[in-house]
Formats: C-alpha cells, sequence, structure tokens
C-alpha cells in the first residue's frame, strides 16, 4: 500500500509538471515573430463587401489568461471588429455623380500595414500571431497593393458614389499579461488597439447627397 500510494503521488507529480511545462511552450510560441508580409499575388480581392463593418466590439472566445510557467509574458485578444482598413495614398480612392456610374481602377501600389497603439511597449509579431489564433488565420503585417483590380459601381439618382480601396482587416483590443512567481494568475500589465490588415483586399463603396 505504501508503496503503491508513494507512485501514484510521483505519477500525479510528473503529470502536473508536463502540464505546467506545455503551457510555458505555449506562452513562449506566443512571443515568436511573425513578420512576414503578403506579397500582392497571394492576395484574394473581393469587391464591395456590403456589410462587413461592425459597430460595437465583438466579444473573442479564449481560454482565459491563467499560466503556470513562472514569470513571463502573454497577450491575449479580448474583442474585435470587422473593418475595411483603407489604402492611405492617391490612386486608391474615387467619388463620381450625381447617379451614373463608377468605373475605378488602383492606379499607384503600395502597402497596407498594421496599426498598434497601447499604454506600454508592445511586440507587434506576438499580437499578430494571437489575433491569427483567435480571431483570423488570415491576419497578417502588412498586404501589398498591386495596379489594377478594375471595378464598375451603378450610383443611385442624385447620389455621390465613393470607392476606396484597402484590406478587410479587424480592429482589435489587446491586453498584455505577467504572470509572478509561481503564481498561475496572470497580472494585467498593459492594454491596448490594434488594426490588423489581412490578406484579402477590395473596394468599398458608400454613398452621399453631396
Amino acid at each position: 500500500m505504501g508503496i503503491s500510494s508513494r507512485r501514484a503521488g510521483t505519477g500525479a507529480a510528473t503529470t502536473a509538471l508536463l502540464l505546467c511545462f506545455g503551457t510555458a511552450v505555449t506562452a513562449a510560441a506566443e512571443e515568436a515573430p511573425d513578420d512576414s508580409a503578403i506579397s500582392a499575388d497571394q492576395t484574394t480581392e473581393i469587391n464591395d463587401r456590403q456589410g462587413w463593418e461592425d459597430d460595437t466590439d465583438q466579444p473573442v472566445a479564449e481560454r482565459g489568461t491563467r499560466r503556470c510557467d513562472g514569470p513571463s509574458t502573454w497577450y491575449s485578444i479580448p474583442t474585435k471588429k470587422a473593418y475595411h482598413i483603407p489604402s492611405k495614398w492617391n490612386g486608391t480612392k474615387f467619388k463620381d455623380g450625381p447617379g451614373g456610374t463608377m468605373m475605378v481602377s488602383v492606379t499607384k501600389s503600395g502597402t497596407v500595414a498594421l496599426e498598434v497603439a497601447g499604454s506600454i511597449e508592445w511586440s507587434s509579431s506576438a499580437i499578430i500571431a494571437k489575433a491569427k489564433a483567435t480571431v483570423s488565420t488570415k491576419i497578417t503585417g502588412s498586404v501589398t497593393v498591386t495596379t489594377g483590380h478594375n471595378y464598375t459601381h451603378n450610383i443611385k439618382r442624385n447620389k455621390y458614389g465613393h470607392l476606396q480601396y484597402g484590406s478587410w482587416g479587424y480592429k482589435v483590443t489587446w491586453k498584455k499579461y505577467r504572470s509572478s512567481g509561481s503564481s498561475c494568475d496572470g497580472v494585467l500589465i498593459g492594454s491596448g488597439t490594434a488594426t490588423l490588415p489581412t490578406s484579402e483586399t477590395g473596394w468599398k463603396y458608400w454613398e452621399t447627397s453631396t
């Protein structure tokens, strides 16, 4: 009985140690760099995705904020919004009307890149890696926009049409945690927001009265 009890206790301790070690590997992997840009020939072009953008933050399902790997840091993505990230250079935005038909094309190439803000220093690659795992695998640090991609859209009578090229990406909030000694509970040490492009690009259309 004594020997069996000691073996059972040793087995349980070993299992706990392995679980903790496995979590440590996961936490470390979230800090791994992922700065590769998506080139033009890898993008999926999608025109005028109606109803894509969210008006409010949408919660992101995650596995909580507990770790048992000793001193370390990690990120979470609590909320997301679908968002068309505009390309910010001439040759990708057009206005026409009133009425008629708009026929447009990207006339100047460029890059749509992520934007991050926060209360402390952050790791862009760690935020991208976490967002890829919890929001969309199509998220990237930057996406290349090339010339071309012709598009035609009818404008309602007495209205002005607008077409803006960009990436169908996301706005997210992020939080950074630190574990403390042997405690598995994460301590919040900073937070912020990020605008993250995806490999999907296309035109956003809207209308105004003037």
